[in-house]
């Protein structure tokens, strides 16, 4: 029983009311419908608990059961809200920053081919000083290659063997 009124305001900021915890537990049956909808590889990635590792497994089994499908992953939610969804949230975000980095790469390669085919030696040289793992004959010879091939309106393939050769050299830095 509380003392005084300061007591009863501490007693409201604990409580939640019936409305906030709805939405809690459809954010929470949302982001098991996510789980839900991951590959397996994908969740062998997650930080998941016991239960929640068996449950994924059930709900690989009862996909195709549209309602034993809905109450299940209410059953999943119920075992969120017990869970430390922060080191789940952190692994996904990784995950999904994973790609933005190798698609950041893959630009930044394009960049560096279109650059050598555009600007020749004096980008083969930039490139030379950055990447030391780089050979300057066969670089200069793809460059040739691939300016000439891009003049004559050919196929791309010096120009693909180009980057191929940039991405094999420049992976580790």
């Amino acid at each position: 029983m509380p003392h005084s009124a300061n007591d009863i305001d501490e007693l409201d900021e604990d409580l939640k009311s019936k409305s906030e915890i709805k939405r809690e537990m459809h954010r929470l049956q949302d982001f098991g419908q996510k789980l839900v909808e991951m590959s397996k590889h994908q969740r062998s990635r997650l930080p998941l608990s016991e239960d929640l590792k068996y449950a994924m497994i059930v709900a690989d089994k009862i996909k195709n059961k549209h309602e034993a499908l809905r109450r299940h992953i209410r059953h999943i939610a119920k075992i969120l809200l017990e869970t430390d969804m922060e080191p789940i949230h952190h692994a996904l975000e990784v995950m999904a920053n994973k790609h933005q980095q190798e698609t950041a790469k893959h630009v930044r390669l394009e960049k560096m081919r279109d650059d050598i085919i555009e600007h020749g030696d004096e980008a083969v040289e930039t490139l030379l000083a950055e990447f030391q793992s780089l050979e300057r004959q066969k670089l200069r010879q793809l460059a040739r290659h691939a300016a000439k091939e891009q003049k004559t309106e050919k196929s791309d393939k010096y120009k693909k063997e180009l980057f191929a050769y940039l991405k094999e050299h420049t992976k580790n830095q």
